[in-house]
């Protein structure tokens, strides 16, 4: 890595940026410069020097057309072995102690990508059985290897499908866990991991016409669309894989703290700290995810603009937990 100032940056070049992923408004901290609004975003922010890696730059025009900061060199799965839920790259990343940490948290988002959308494509009674199982395997990383944790958080797709939604809450979730509850033992964390992964498996039973929808739902399309939660809850319980922690996860990840959320409307003190903590990531990650009808915040203006003008939605002691998630 070389250090230069960034008034000499060019596109191309591949950038790391050592100031703390709210101070600069970008997915993450390395990337590739495809563009001078880039260059230009980063002078705004204040930052005048950053390092630069030549032997990861790309300098032909040809080469730069197909370059993003939006982590496109992870692709989603488009194929998959119904027989096989949990591939063979998921369980060697998970259990290699010699990878590189950045390496690692690519091979095991994406092979948790591929787990989720095989699973949603098929919610069967052994396929979330299995589901759950690599969960608790993914979970035990995140609680033991806090900088692979780090590197998922810098990965993480936003185009917003369902799977992909369901790994960032997932992540997002269990590493707030970890913060929160920190100083106790009484907390079942392979049950919430598998409740935030598989908060929106409900949305299986609503029709693809409506999740995909590229505008604002019409009044019956939302009464169909808030009736995931309880979906969701009888596809658990009706695989015999509803625990505690699952039923309270999937039924409360869209209830608010001023009462104006769905399904009951509950409040305050009659929402679980679990349901609490899924409504936070699940907020964060709509507001962070790039949709056909609107532009993806970065993680700082979505941050700013929970607390700015949603914080009556949350627990506060709880999103301050979130927010030093990415400090």
């Amino acid at each position: 890595m070389e250090s230069i100032k960034v008034k000499d940056l060019k596109a191309g070049m591949y950038v790391k940026i050592s100031e703390a992923w709210l101070k600069h408004p970008f997915l993450r901290n390395e990337f590739i410069i495809s563009s001078d609004s880039q260059i230009r975003q980063i002078i705004d922010h204040g930052i005048e020097i950053v390092s630069i890696d030549p032997t990861k730059s790309v300098m032909s025009i040809e080469n730069l057309e197909n370059i993003s900061h939006s982590d496109k060199d992870l692709t989603p799965p488009t194929r998959w072995n119904p027989e096989k839920l949990m591939s063979a790259d998921l369980k060697e990343a998970i259990q290699d102690t010699r990878m590189a940490k950045e390496d690692k948290a690519k091979r095991v988002y994406e092979s948790s990508l591929q787990m989720m959308g095989k699973l949603l494509d098929s919610p069967t009674a052994e396929n979330i059985k299995q589901s759950k199982e690599a969960i608790a395997d993914l979970v035990d990383m995140i609680l033991r290897e806090p900088d692979t944790s780090g590197y998922l958080l810098n990965i993480t797709f936003h185009d917003f499908y369902t799977y992909t939604h369901s790994v960032n809450v997932g992540i997002l979730s269990i590493m707030v866990s970890k913060e929160i509850f920190k100083n106790s033992d009484a907390h079942d964390m392979h049950e919430l991991g598998a409740g935030f992964f598989l908060h929106d498996i409900g949305k299986t039973k609503v029709h693809p016409e409506i999740i995909n929808k590229p505008g604002r739902l019409t009044d019956d399309e939302m009464f169909k669309m808030r009736t995931h939660p309880y979906q969701g809850y009888k596809i658990l319980e009706q695989t015999n894989q509803l625990s505690e922690e699952c039923k309270i996860i999937v039924m409360q990840h869209h209830e608010r703290e001023n009462g104006t959320g769905y399904p009951r409307r509950l409040r305050k003190g009659e929402i679980h700290p679990y349901g609490k903590i899924g409504c936070i990531s699940d907020i964060f990650d709509a507001l962070t995810a790039e949709r056909s009808y609107k532009q993806a915040l970065t993680p700082y203006e979505a941050l700013k603009l929970m607390k700015e003008q949603m914080i009556n939605h949350f627990e506060e002691e709880i999103f301050k937990g979130f927010v030093l998630l990415f400090s």
